[in-house]
């Protein structure tokens, strides 16, 4: 998994120094509403888990793009720091799960009607750090993950502005143990599921 990342990262600088040639270079920047996988812990003594899904909360992004334009097709792919927050009602008290990660997607994009377009692509992730508040959380299962991004945009001129939905292939669990919150311990799913509002600028 490792060297699919760095793939993806020389993909990115080879397509960087192609479309600064061409302007195809920019910078971008959002906010993200995300929901991670379920949360299962046991509480004390109980002889069956707990099962939370999450609750979304807003979170950010930001970073840069290359892009290069083959008529009506073009590739574009990132390199985007991302900040993620999910709540979970964790034996009645509510419990923040943040997340900080390096997302590179890699996308193929169609130019439709004046300045729409779609798009989709594999999206790898690398997860820095993760904190869930009130407990004593390991790193997730797998530090580098595979997701989708899909979604449409509007070109204004040097503005771009995209709406995309990104979802992780597999579970990606980290165990966890109460420490604000006793006698509880668990996993949670730290695979994202979000919706994700950016605005980019072409340099």
């Amino acid at each position: 998994m490792k060297r699919v990342f760095l793939i993806a990262v020389m993909a990115l600088a080879s397509a960087t120094a192609f479309a600064q040639k061409d302007s195809g270079f920019g910078i971008k920047g959002g906010l993200n509403y995300n929901q991670n996988g379920d949360l299962i812990a046991s509480v004390g003594d109980a002889a069956s888990d707990i099962v939370e899904g999450s609750s979304g909360k807003i979170g950010y992004h930001f970073g840069v793009f290359g892009k290069i334009e083959l008529a009506k097709i073009y590739i574009r792919p990132e390199a985007i720091y991302t900040r993620t927050t999910s709540t979970y009602d964790v034996n009645g008290i509510s419990t923040d799960f943040d997340i900080t990660k390096i997302d590179v997607p890699v996308l193929l994009g169609i130019n439709l009607v004046g300045p729409l377009h779609i798009f989709a692509g594999p999206a790898f992730q690398y997860q820095v750090e993760n904190d869930l508040e009130g407990f004593s959380i390991n790193e997730a299962e797998n530090d580098f993950s595979v997701g989708l991004h899909a979604g449409l945009g509007v070109n204004l001129g040097r503005l771009g502005l995209d709406v995309r939905y990104e979802r992780g292939f597999s579970e990606n669990e980290a165990n966890f143990i109460g420490t604000n919150v006793t006698n509880v311990d668990g996993r949670v799913d730290s695979r994202p599921s979000q919706v994700i509002f950016s605005l980019s600028l072409k340099i």
